[in-house]
């Protein structure tokens, strides 16, 4: 394990001004997403897709790293080149989705236990060969008044300690995300009890598996009223919870959180984004890491059309460019106006 190498990986992925591309739909979630807009998800059409994302004029100016499926860091564009050295050669950090998804939780009603550990060693060196130098594995937690169980939040900190030790291990970083669901109508503060206790389960898990906190990167929810609640917490609300829960959760040795959307839309996964950093400074550098929110404008600018290959990127590229004016807390509504 090159310790320096994976310190110097991770802050690279959360440098100044720039977040990571969550490019790892699964084939089911980006058919979804393709019927939104009319458009066969083939394997041709997938790729086309991600490469106007991943060719965008400037978009390394945004994106400091692309989160891959497994299907995509296998392929290559329309003109031979593999898509690893696309990002590669535009000083990207090519990154992909490890787990194998959330599963029923054995013995508990309505819990998940993310899968995957079996066979990860030599997936992961298999994966360092294609390209990767970083990982990502997601576990998810669902809010009631008794949920989650102590037991879905240990084995889920077990697995993504598990899973970190052995990134480390092939000089991948590792992004661990335990993403509480937003799904109900719980308070922002029932969010902030929950999130709190996921953190310390999560930390205390890396730290028996000798994981260095310095190669790593948290991707976690941010700290939102439930999304079924009549009138949601305001911008400024989720911005003094969410830096109260990790200031009191994550250690300093953290170089990097980059929040996911989890649903939200686009502009007001931004906002939070912006409100957070300018209660700043803190810790730990704090970006994102979206899917959705940052590729439903291009995405619906595309079409599934070559034709509407620039409008797509240009759509893209002025959503990136949003976040990372987010990113550093210089962000305000009136940019969404602008010319992308």
């Amino acid at each position: 394990m090159d310790t320096a190498w994976l310190s110097a990986t991770a802050q690279a992925l959360v440098a100044p001004g720039k977040g990571i591309l969550a490019a790892d739909e699964s084939s089911g979630t980006i058919k979804k997403r393709f019927d939104s807009i009319g458009t066969e998800s083939t394997e041709s059409n997938r790729r086309d897709y991600r490469e106007m994302l991943f060719r965008a004029p400037g978009v390394a100016e945004s994106i400091s790293g692309v989160i891959l499926f497994d299907e995509t860091i296998r392929q290559n564009a329309a003109d031979g080149t593999p898509l690893v050295k696309v990002l590669e050669d535009q000083g990207i950090i090519p990154g992909i989705k490890v787990d194998l998804g959330a599963k029923p939780l054995a013995l508990s009603d309505g819990e998940t236990v993310t899968e995957g550990l079996d066979g990860l060693r030599e997936r992961l060196a298999e994966y360092y060969a294609l390209g990767a130098r970083f990982a990502k594995w997601r576990a998810t937690y669902s809010i009631t008044d008794t949920l989650p169980s102590a037991c879905c939040i240990d084995v889920n900190a077990h697995a993504l300690a598990r899973y970190a030790a052995l990134c480390q291990e092939a000089n991948i970083v590792p992004i661990v995300e335990p993403e509480v669901l937003m799904d109900g109508d719980h308070t922002i503060e029932r969010s902030f009890e929950v999130t709190s206790a996921v953190l310390d389960a999560l930390y205390d898990a890396l730290g028996v598996q000798r994981v260095q906190l310095e190669g790593t990167l948290l991707k976690p929810n941010m700290v939102l009223a439930g999304y079924g609640r009549a009138v949601p917490a305001s911008v400024d609300e989720v911005a003094d919870a969410t830096v109260r829960c990790f200031r009191e959760t994550v250690p300093a040795a953290v170089p990097g959180i980059v929040f996911l959307s989890g649903g939200q839309s686009d502009e007001l996964a931004t906002a939070h984004l912006d409100a957070i950093n300018k209660r700043g400074p803190h810790p730990w550098q704090i970006s994102f890491s979206y899917g959705r929110a940052l590729q439903a404008p291009a995405l619906k600018a595309w079409k599934g059309e070559s034709a509407n290959v620039e409008a797509g990127a240009s759509a893209f590229i002025h959503r990136a460019k949003l976040n990372g004016a987010a990113r550093m807390g210089s962000y305000s509504p009136e940019m969404e106006k602008a010319a992308g």
